[in-house]
């Protein structure tokens, strides 16, 4: 039986201050407090209330289906695993603006790449009303702010840590979730010891090379879900071929990881249009080529893998090199560098900047550029430069304020930014619809999440990416290996994590250097790397048959 326990007084004050006008509350007042006092109210359990909350953003109908899924099906905790560019961040905010309105979440940690946490400050104010504050350096009062975005690296230090560690949250969310698949490293075993109740996990790429990387991270979601990760690895090794066994896993899985793909959300309104060129070494530069083959006999197979690599991106960055290798040589040996060294001073401008910048001339667009080395990409910044064309570095060694200062002027000012490995990660270009991939990288995916830097969500454009090979090198035989042959560009790319997690013998990255190091001649080169990928085509056939 429920007690009833009326309220004695009210009526009596409510009789005296009619007697006295100046106690009661203007109309305007009473109306003020009536409305606020009807937003607290939850007037329904089921569907999202943010919903009209929030009628100036535009959200997509899979993104309200997912943040529904974690409110009313997952407990609010879940791994936010879309492809890139559907708008993760999107439903993660909808997620917390949902449990702040229903007075679930109150006490709420972000941690993401320093490089996002102005782009993540910034978002929660514009689009969700949510103010939230990042701490600096030094002052830190982690007990006084009810919405805090930071990195983990800046959560994990002495000063920070126990504060952090003391605070009961109500709402934890990690982007770039996927760096934390190893469950030995400090990162995890921070996030792990976090007092939360809801705990949002981001990542494009739950599977990187490893099924225990997924493990680790439902791990952080529910200990124990999954059992222990040696029984888990066992079971899973030993039945590996169990179909019945397999789908016990992902259904396990499944109930705690949202993951929506392109092709199925509607997002192909804006197309991607691939261009793989292949260009030709200058004579000068081809003869550096192979002089550089000349060091297999006396060094280590990763040391001419590096110089040729180098070589097929800038003179600058295969230079640095070679000085490096003098630097650390005997006397006797370092004059074999200098050869080497006066050849390389001796090479024409790459042939691939001078493409590049041809690309770029013939347009008013934005172009994003997209290289693996520092040399190249101060080098490339020094060529546009000559030729009149705007430009701005994005590297990983910047701060975030410099991040954000450079995008900014890459929106406004420049027509290019130059960027290295760290401009895959996070940023969103979508004013940006051109993309030159200068240098190719061994993993597809790593392509994948530089594309989905312009290629995502809000785009209104059809994107047009160039990939950058020399004929005759070790890039030609990338590109034609793995991005024409497994048709990465196509419906593949979004099972692309799954099928070279499952690749036997180690990372896809480590199987493609160890075939280019432990081959004595092209053709062997060109036989193992078919193998690979006529392992990765059986596999996208075996998924598309399936599905």
């Amino acid at each position: 039986m429920i007690e009833i326990h009326p309220d004695q007084s009210f009526i009596p004050t409510l009789s005296e201050n009619l007697n006295h006008p100046d106690k009661l509350a203007p109309w305007s007042g009473f109306k003020l407090a009536y409305q606020a006092a009807k937003f607290k109210t939850v007037p329904k359990f089921d569907g999202l209330l943010a919903l009209d909350h929030l009628p100036h953003v535009d959200f997509m109908e899979h993104q309200v289906e997912a943040a529904e899924t974690v409110v009313h099906h997952m407990n609010g905790r879940a791994i936010l695993a879309d492809e890139v560019g559907l708008g993760k961040t999107l439903e993660a905010g909808l997620i917390l603006k949902e449990y702040m309105i229903r007075g679930r979440a109150k006490k709420v940690l972000i941690l993401t790449p320093a490089s996002l946490v102005n782009q993540w400050i910034q978002e929660l104010n514009e689009k969700f009303y949510i103010q939230a504050a990042s701490p600096r350096k030094k002052q830190a009062s982690w007990e006084d702010w009810d919405v805090t975005v930071t990195s983990i690296d800046m959560a994990k230090r002495e000063n920070h840590k126990e504060s952090i560690l003391d605070i009961e949250y109500d709402l934890i969310i990690i982007d770039e979730a996927h760096k934390l698949k190893n469950h030995q490293t400090k990162n995890y075993q921070f996030v792990q010891s976090l007092k939360k109740t809801y705990c949002l996990l981001l990542t494009a790429t739950p599977i990187q090379n490893k099924l225990s990387d997924l493990f680790n991270l439902v791990s952080i979601l529910k200990p124990g879900y999954l059992g222990n990760l040696t029984d888990f690895k066992k079971k899973y090794r030993e039945n590996s071929q169990e179909k019945d066994n397999i789908q016990h896993i992902h259904s396990l899985v499944g109930h705690l990881m949202i993951r929506n793909r392109r092709k199925d959300t509607g997002l192909d309104s804006s197309k991607r249009k691939v261009v793989n060129e292949r260009l030709s070494f200058t004579e000068e530069e081809m003869e550096m080529y192979k002089k550089l083959e000349s060091l297999k006999a006396g060094h280590p197979s990763f040391t001419w893998l590096t110089l040729a690599k180098e070589l097929c991106s800038s003179r600058e960055a295969c230079y640095m090199s070679l000085n490096q290798l003098k630097k650390n040589a005997s006397e006797e040996n370092a004059v074999v560098y200098d050869e080497y060294i006066e050849a390389i001073g001796q090479v024409p401008h790459h042939i691939k900047a001078k493409r590049m910048t041809e690309l770029i001339e013939k347009t008013d667009e934005k172009f994003i550029v997209f290289t693996e080395y520092r040399a190249t990409q101060f080098y490339l910044q020094w060529y546009l430069q000559q030729n009149g064309i705007t430009s701005v570095p994005f590297s990983g060694k910047f701060n975030k304020s410099k991040r954000d200062w450079m995008k900014q002027l890459f929106k406004t000012k420049a027509q290019v930014m130059v960027a290295t490995e760290a401009g895959g990660e996070g940023i969103n270009l979508q004013f940006c619809h051109h993309m030159i991939n200068y240098d190719l990288p061994w993993n597809p995916m790593r392509l994948e999440q530089r594309i989905g830097r312009i290629h995502r969500f809000g785009q209104e454009h059809d994107v047009k990416i160039y990939n950058f090979a020399i004929k005759d090198t070790i890039e030609d035989h990338i590109m034609k290996m793995l991005y024409e042959k497994i048709e990465m560009f196509k419906n593949a790319v979004g099972d692309l994590d799954h099928i070279l997690e499952q690749i036997p013998g180690g990372s896809f990255d480590h199987q493609i250097q160890s075939i280019l190091k432990q081959s004595d001649s092209q053709g062997e080169v060109d036989i193992k790397l078919q193998n690979l990928v006529s392992y990765v085509e059986h596999t996208v056939n075996e998924r598309r048959e399936s599905s």
